[in-house]
């Protein structure tokens, strides 16, 4: 019976050993506190330090230094650490060493003055502006500061353009250089009303390829200045010259305008002030001129003027593509026909569409030239149109190349003829547009 109670009851003592032992620990721990509350001191706050110390009366100056009466480890006899700064409180550097990307006492400008210091970090633009500085060149794509030497005379508004005593011709000193392959089909672009808007005319000469030529209105305010500062961001140039449009006097195109029926000597008046406006360009360009472009007297004798001075003319579009060719080929001047005018329609949409069609003749005729207005709406997507141009398998050149290129064409395909011409016609300097080309009849713009 005992083992019987026993087995009955090993399950219990499992369980209840461990509480038992719980209990009797809580138990033990509580009459220790009740001893500690009955027998012990009723102060129960922390030990405190006992005694004092007496303060370190410090030097005069040491005191006036600002410090706090501190001690070294070697005894209260010795004399406390100072901690006191140089007289000539600078940082230290090392001579023609530059410490940061901004000037410093020890760094100057090629001109003798410190350069200005950045707030902070590296500045790409300021360390690409420096470099060019030192090398002398403010832009890769700078093109030679005008005037150029012996391509000048004086005229009646300034500085006329001449062929130099070697046979140079502006045409060629003022061009862009160009060396791109001759097999990829290849885009040249014209904008004009150059200096006519500030805003845009420093948009399209800061936003667009340098491959871009710009041309300029020549009632420009400060119209060196501007014309200058297109080449030295790469941009070759035009001077535009303001012709007579049917509609005219309604429309003006200003003062100087080339006029269809005009007498000879005033048209070579105006044409000299129109070309003494400004230097550096390599050709000129009409500005309206559809009744202008239409009389083939009128236009010989400007394009006369251009061939005796080394000056090129690329016109517009917008005329009558064989009396323009007519005249050119009489008078063996450097010139060029644009294939489409880009912005008649001056909304995006119409823009793109022009420049698709002006890619298509770039495949089929392996170049083409395009041209368009100082809009917004032109340059912004000009700029957008170019950013991935070569991508795309084309490549963008100078109108002044394209232009060659076409000489080099007529020149070639003159010579592949088995009958010579006939004497009373003069070789053709330069190749126009495609036939096909649609012409419009009216001014740009």
């Amino acid at each position: 019976m005992t083992t019987a109670v026993l087995r009955h009851a090993q399950p219990l003592l499992t369980v209840r050993a461990p509480v038992i032992a719980g209990l009797a620990t809580a138990g033990l721990f509580s009459l220790v506190i009740a001893g500690v509350a009955l027998f012990g001191e009723a102060n129960t706050a922390p030990p405190a330090a006992r005694g004092g110390f007496e303060p370190v009366t410090l030097p005069q100056h040491t005191a006036e230094a600002g410090h706090d009466g501190l001690r070294n480890d070697h005894g209260a006899d010795e004399r406390p650490i100072r901690f006191l700064e140089p007289e000539d409180h600078t940082d230290a550097s090392l001579a023609g060493v530059r410490d940061g990307f901004g000037g410093s006492p020890n760094s100057a400008s090629a001109s003798g003055h410190a350069a200005p210091s950045a707030p902070g970090g590296s500045d790409p633009a300021d360390a690409e502006a420096r470099h060019a500085a030192s090398t002398g060149q403010a832009n890769p794509n700078a093109l030679r500061t005008a005037p150029i030497s012996g391509l000048t005379e004086p005229g009646p508004g300034g500085l006329l353009p001449v062929i130099g005593p070697d046979g140079t011709r502006p045409s060629r000193a003022y061009a862009r250089p160009f060396h791109g392959d001759p097999a990829a089909p290849t885009i040249a672009i014209v904008v004009g009303g150059m200096g006519l808007n500030r805003t845009v005319t420093q948009a399209a000469i800061d936003e667009l390829p340098p491959e871009v030529a710009l041309s300029f209105a020549p009632y420009t305010e400060n119209l060196q200045a501007w014309i200058d500062r297109a080449r030295a961001a790469g941009h070759e140039v035009l001077i535009e010259a303001p012709m007579e449009p049917f509609d005219y006097p309604n429309n003006d195109p200003g003062p100087h305008t080339l006029l269809a029926d005009g007498a000879a000597e005033e048209n070579g008046r105006r044409l000299a002030w129109l070309l003494s406006r400004t230097t550096g360009y390599f050709g000129v360009t009409n500005y309206l001129g559809a009744r202008f472009s239409a009389s083939q007297d009128a236009l010989r004798q400007v394009f006369g003027t251009l061939e005796q001075r080394g000056v090129a003319f690329l016109h517009d579009g917008a005329g009558r593509r064989s009396t323009i060719e007519a005249a050119a080929n009489a008078t063996d001047v450097e010139y060029a026909i644009a294939d489409r005018i880009l912005d008649e329609d001056p909304s995006p949409a119409s823009i793109d569409e022009r420049l698709l069609a002006l890619e298509a003749l770039a495949i089929q005729n392996g170049a083409a030239l395009g041209t368009g207005f100082a809009y917004p709406a032109t340059v912004e997507q000009l700029r957008d149109w170019a950013a991935n141009l070569d991508m795309r398998g084309y490549q963008l050149a100078p109108p002044s190349a394209v232009m060659a290129r076409r000489r080099l064409e007529a020149r070639l395909a003159a010579e592949s003829q088995p009958e010579t011409p006939p004497p009373s016609a003069a070789p053709r300097r330069t190749a126009s547009a495609d036939d096909h080309a649609p012409a419009a009849s009216s001014g740009h713009h």
